[in-house]
């Protein structure tokens, strides 16, 4: 079996833990990355590695299939928020050379993706939302500085690139020009492009105890299972220190969003708790940088994709192991 992970970024634990799946179950196969930066540790930790175009170059879904072509591919998992959304449009033609693509469709990378149409969605099926504008004049005269302090993040965001934090109206308006010019700086111009002044969300800060998910479904969109950890630490948007707890209330959130939503493999989602609210402020679909925390208390769903595509028994999702878990900063000599 060989197994192709696109924009890989730094993620090399992936990679780690799809090597320990194949040796448990016995499986030959190559692990094979792709990245528009060589400069990565995944990159480097990969069978074999490969420099893409940019995800939004013409050639990027040729330069794909071309590698699972050659590279025989079996399973596509990507590890980027931008790459989802090319990648659930040209589903087919990658199905159509035997690959199976580890993507939901396109409505639901929309929602999650677009964080003003997850705001509607979440609305819709009746779970709180912070007080949210998308429009710099309406923030201004409907904001209460005397009680709240508000957010101000990227409508097609991720991780923690482009948020500021307003306390008056003076901060507001000079750091809704700076987030402007941050996003065209970034990669999140092309998705912001649109309608750059209907790019950026004001939102009223929730204070709260924080709490990431992980929701996972089957490749029918059909709910398994959901991991809860609490938050004790962050680095650069990412869970850096988290226990994984058993929690009803949130377990029931996360199978309502997956029996709902029906996406496909693992949704990331970031919750705060607030009074008796759980206010749902990011969704990815994807593995996000919490996913160490739940494959570490023995939720293996890399080992569940692999089964699921080779039309396997299911392994065992519920947590082996309850507690605090740490990422640990180590050297990578680069090849």
């Amino acid at each position: 079996m060989n197994i192709l992970l696109t924009s890989v970024g730094r993620r090399a634990y992936i990679i780690d833990y799809l090597r320990d799946v194949y040796k448990a179950l016995g499986l030959k196969g190559s692990i094979i990355a792709t990245n528009s930066d060589m400069n990565t540790t995944a990159m480097s930790m990969a069978d074999k590695a490969f420099e893409s175009p940019l995800i939004y170059d013409e050639e990027y879904i040729p330069f794909l299939m071309d590698i699972c072509k050659k590279e025989k591919i079996d399973i596509l998992i990507s590890l980027f928020d931008i790459d989802l959304m090319i990648l659930a449009k040209n589903k087919g033609g990658f199905e159509a050379l035997g690959v199976k693509v580890i993507v939901s469709k396109e409505n639901i990378i929309n929602i999650c993706n677009d964080k003003f149409e997850m705001l509607k969605y979440l609305e819709k099926i009746n779970m709180p939302v912070p007080k949210t504008c998308i429009d710099l004049a309406e923030a201004l005269e409907e904001a209460d500085f005397e009680n709240n302090t508000y957010i101000l993040k990227p409508r097609w965001g991720m991780g923690s690139l482009s948020i500021f934090e307003a306390e008056n109206k003076r901060e507001l308006e000079v750091l809704y020009e700076k987030a402007k010019r941050s996003i065209q700086k970034s990669y999140l111009k092309f998705e912001s492009k649109a309608d750059i002044n209907r790019a950026i969300l004001i939102q009223e800060k929730i204070k709260g105890e924080e709490f990431g998910l992980d929701i996972f479904n089957n490749l029918d969109g059909k709910y398994i299972t959901t991991t809860v950890k609490k938050k004790l630490a962050m680095r650069s948007g990412e869970t850096d220190i988290a226990k994984v707890v058993e929690n009803n209330a949130l377990n029931d959130i996360g199978r309502k969003i997956g029996e709902d939503l029906k996406h496909i493999g693992n949704l990331d989602m970031d919750i705060l708790i607030s009074g008796e609210k759980a206010y749902i402020i990011d969704m990815n679909a994807r593995f996000g940088g919490g996913y160490p925390f739940t494959h570490s208390a023995g939720v293996n769903e890399l080992e569940a994709i692999i089964r699921l595509c080779n039309n396997e028994k299911l392994n065992d999702l519920s947590v082996k192991k309850y507690g605090l878990f740490a990422k640990e900063i180590t050297l990578v000599e680069l090849k």
